[in-house]
């Protein structure tokens, strides 16, 4: 390993005397360069894979699952794993390495080649990837992220505040290039490798509008600069129903073809629903309403009961037959191929962005605002659109899971727990639905909300927490000194072996960075 190093060493003071010796792994039968559209396939198919990666770590800090163990709880406890690990660092790894040179150079020659729909294709995806890095890290390197210069090998970090402009400017041009029609536009070529949208242009910029919504509802806690308007605006302009739905489809053929969280690939067995999820669907927070999502969402135990664990407590103590079975319904691994449902199979089509979860934040922005009616026809709206959502995506991988009935529908959103006057919707219930409607996918931007509300901040109408029934775990991870984590340090394979200045720069080097709340969250 030592010559490894020497010579990549070598090559980084001459990296054109190092170019001859190197050449000898080039491969004669395979091409050097290809055009634009062939590297769109993979970089979308890790746009749905990266972020359920780090998902193994945000989904216990937001509570939608925890470990069976009583032990190896770190990220339970609102902490995280000590170097050299790189949990919570995939999303750091598909941004600059798996993106990374592919989508520079994509963007690039369809700029060249005025290839529009393609180039506004990558800027969204770009700042896709900016908007979910800071969001998960703070702090993040953009502007030298991709420099040419090949001795450098130390990169400064950019604040969250430039981040978050950084990702509308690149949303601005790709809905200006999204509507061109001129140059090489061309939609069959757009869609022989766009597995999401099939080349729809006009759904890219819809997913544009949709992402743009998602930037500016962040900025809720910044009063002065706030618009809600602006965030119906946005909404308005993006998805029209559930049709439009982003979205990554798996064979559940082999490996890389099967969705990470189904049992096959063994990602998240250990992992169980929490007594949070459980309580928003079995009526405990909701005025003994019972969710007929739960049945089609959640895994019973063994005696039929639907049950959840505490975060951080693990199934020490507890029967055999009250234990959850696994997110895909089993008590273990079943066979490849046996009916699951959900989100939890081989197959399933995993979620990047849906109508229902837009229709949210519009109702979120709408409450803020002070309109009433706009929010309960938004939330009313958001609500059924992901009880349709389960119903399909369990039709989608003939899951075992019946379908929710019209009656069933009907009767739950009749009730004033559920669907309430506009006089009478709170803040709560917006946002512990749409709680509900991210479950087992939307890790990223449930922690958003729940860092934009502090975890356990009141509701200001009601009094009520706005997370009804969120609770920390009793005693938090040692390195917080009481406090919730609030990011994730940066990936310690690259930033903690080689940029060890520019960590030191922003922090990162204290044992309780990632309790330091963000620029994004503070009031």
């Amino acid at each position: 390993m030592k010559k490894i190093y020497i010579l990549i060493a070598i090559c980084l003071i001459s990296a054109s005397g190092c170019k001859k010796y190197l050449d000898v792994n080039t491969n004669p039968n395979a091409p050097t360069s290809v055009t634009a559209n062939l590297y769109l396939s993979p970089i979308l198919s890790w746009m749905a894979t990266g972020p359920v990666y780090d998902g193994r770590q945000i989904s216990r800090y937001i509570q939608n699952f925890t470990l069976t163990s009583s032990s190896n709880l770190t990220w339970d406890l609102q902490g995280y794993d000590l170097p050299p690990s790189d949990n919570g660092g995939m999303l750091w790894r598909t941004v600059y390495v798996d993106h990374g040179q592919n989508l520079l150079d994509m963007t690039k020659k369809a700029e060249a080649e005025q290839r529009w729909d393609l180039l506004g294709v990558a800027q969204v995806i770009k700042a896709w990837d900016w908007q979910n890095l800071t969001d998960i890290h703070g702090e993040i390197i953009i502007k030298e992220a991709f420099t040419p210069d090949p001795t450098k090998t130390s990169f400064n970090y950019d604040t969250q505040e430039f981040a978050y402009d950084e990702v509308r400017r690149l949303l601005n041009l790709a809905i200006a290039n999204l509507q061109r029609t001129d140059g090489a536009v061309d939609a069959a070529f757009l869609g022989k490798t766009d597995i999401v949208y099939k080349g729809d242009r006009s759904k890219w910029l819809k997913f544009a509008y949709g992402l743009l919504a998602i930037n500016l509802n962040h900025y809720s806690n910044k009063t002065s600069v706030y618009n809600a308007d602006a965030v119906i605006d946005a909404v308005n302009k993006s998805f029209a129903n559930s049709a439009d739905d982003a979205a990554v489809k798996y064979t559940g053929v082999s490996n890389d073809d099967r969705n990470f969280i189904g049992p096959t690939r063994d990602n998240y067995t250990s992992y169980r629903q929490t007594a949070f999820i459980t309580a928003l669907m079995d009526g405990t927070q909701f005025g003994g309403v019972d969710d007929p999502r739960k049945k089609r969402m959640l895994s019973p135990s063994p005696d039929g009961t639907y049950r959840g664990l505490v975060t951080g407590s693990g199934i020490t103590g507890i029967a055999t037959a009250q234990q959850p079975l696994n997110l895909a319904g089993y008590a273990a691994i079943p066979v490849v191929g046996s009916p699951t449902k959900y989100l939890f199979d081989d197959k399933s089509r995993y979620p990047i962005m849906t109508y229902a979860e837009l229709q949210f934040i519009k109702a979120e922005a709408a409450y803020k605002k002070g309109d009433r009616a706009t929010a309960l026809d938004a939330y009313t709206k958001a609500v059924s659109a992901h009880i349709d959502y389960v119903n399909a995506t369990n039709a989608d991988i003939g899951g075992t899971p019946t379908q929710i009935t019209p009656a069933e529908k009907a009767a739950y959103l009749a009730s004033p727990n559920i669907l309430p006057t506009a006089a009478n919707l709170t803040l709560s219930q917006i946002m512990c639905q749409k709680y509900i409607a991210l479950w087992g996918w939307g890790f990223i931007e449930t922690w958003m909300d729940l860092r934009r509300y502090h975890y356990t901040e009141p509701d200001p109408v009601t009094g009520n927490q706005v997370f009804l029934g969120y609770v920390f775990p009793t005693t938090l991870y040692a390195d917080n000194s009481g406090k919730p984590a609030y990011r994730i340090r940066p990936r310690y394979a690259s930033e903690y072996v080689w940029n060890i200045p520019s960590l030191q720069k922003i922090g990162a080097l204290e044992r309780d960075y990632h309790t330091k709340e963000m620029w994004i969250t503070q009031k």
